[in-house]
């Protein structure tokens, strides 16, 4: 399962944003511990300030991994599930 995360800086992430990079690695390997691997992450412009595309088996470990990276206070999250367009197709094709 593909997640899009949208994740927004706290006021404690932008006066520690020299260490985002460094924040960026801890969250990788959090994800992993989690069984969550994180296939890219993006600095943005518009209404957040980030977006990491993850991919885990279930959305138990993606909201695990939400919740534990909010808790370190340095960004806010909002995640959404993503489908690829074949299963887009699929979905739409097997509607009522």
């Amino acid at each position: 399962m593909m997640f899009v995360l949208s994740l927004n800086f706290t006021e404690q992430g932008v006066r520690g944003l020299k260490d985002a990079p460094k924040r960026a690695e801890a969250a990788r390997e959090l994800a992993k511990k989690l069984g969550v691997d994180i296939k890219q992450v993006y600095l943005t412009t518009g209404d957040a300030d980030l977006l990491v595309l993850a991919e885990t088996a279930n959305g138990d470990n993606i909201a695990k991994f939400a919740m534990a990276l909010s808790m370190q206070g340095n960004v806010r999250t909002r995640t959404a599930r993503a489908w690829p367009l074949d299963e887009y197709t699929k979905l739409i094709a097997e509607l009522p």
